[in-house]
């Protein structure tokens, strides 16, 4: 699809009610209200299009640049473009949508986290969410010291910006929910910081407790590991042992009836000697001749 056709595209598909909605939570204007799962569709049906997402994403219209995340090529994408797009970043949705289809597929991830030192309150929410689904979603930080950034978030959040404390806050609970040492650490800072304070404007939005998630967070990951069925492989050989052995089919073969008996079968049929008794009850030629002159007599 053309940039002009897509365009269009997106128009016909905002709602007013969805579009309400998006400015409610501080989305940026020129917009159509196009809701997630018609952009899903719509980028089914565009594919992977890079020059479409550059195009999309230079446009600044809000509900096109959503719609960039989705069909750009981000392992492709240099880190001087990716950087350029995270300048240019004007909201929180679109940052977490950013963070989740283009830096999380990127393989300058793991260097994107310096973002979370910027003073740019979008480009410092996208190094922060980042850092939260890096933990989340995937094992690049497994062998990483974490702990430093605990204690960042510690120092850092109670004067970071309003949407950057709740990136934070995030990155709390995913550093939480790693256990051991690290949850012990995550769950003292929480319990130190106390509620995290997020404006979310005229919105219904809270901000989770960070100590509430990291427990339901672990509860849910030892729900999930007593859920795995460890008598797997004992269940599969004793399916395959339901299977009759290699005995029990030998005996099953010599269900059929042996030699001897099909020999003694084939002989129930009359012998040659019967079938010869058979055919002299017949009367002979010479007696049929007699018969024939003894009526010719009388």
């Amino acid at each position: 699809m053309t940039l002009e056709e897509t365009m269009r595209e997106l128009e016909r598909l905002g709602s007013p009610q969805t579009r309400k909605t998006y400015l409610r939570h501080g989305a940026p204007e020129p917009l159509s209200g196009v809701n997630f799962g018609p952009l899903g569709a719509l980028k089914k049906r565009i594919g992977t299009d890079p020059a479409l997402a550059r195009a999309l994403w230079s446009s600044g219209h809000t509900d096109a640049r959503l719609l960039a995340t989705m069909v750009a090529d981000a392992p492709a994408l240099s880190w001087a473009e990716l950087g350029a797009w995270a300048k240019a970043l004007d909201w929180h949705t679109l940052t977490d949508v950013f963070v989740t289809n283009v830096a999380l597929r990127s393989p300058h991830a793991v260097k994107a986290l310096e973002w979370t030192r910027s003073s740019s309150e979008w480009v410092g929410r996208a190094g922060w969410q980042l850092l939260a689904s890096l933990l989340m979603k995937s094992t690049v930080l497994a062998q990483e010291d974490l702990s430093p950034w605990v204690k960042r978030i510690e120092q850092e959040l109670p004067t970071a910006k309003n949407r950057v404390r709740e990136a934070m806050n995030s990155a709390l609970i995913a550093l939480g929910a790693q256990g051991g040492a690290l949850q012990v650490a995550a769950l003292a800072t929480a319990k130190r910081l106390g509620k995290v304070e997020v404006d979310h404007g005229d919105t219904a939005c809270e901000t989770p407790d960070a100590a509430q998630y990291i427990h339901k967070v672990q509860a849910r990951k030892a729900g999930t590991a007593a859920k795995t069925p460890r008598a797997s492989k004992p269940v599969a050989a004793a399916t395959k042992s339901a299977k009759p052995s290699a005995t029990k089919r030998t005996a099953t073969k010599s269900a059929k009836p042996s030699a001897t008996k099909r020999t003694a079968t084939k002989s129930a049929k009359p012998s040659a000697t019967k079938r010869t008794v058979t055919k002299s009850a017949k009367p002979s030629a010479a007696k049929r001749t007699a018969t024939a002159r003894t009526r010719t007599r009388a």
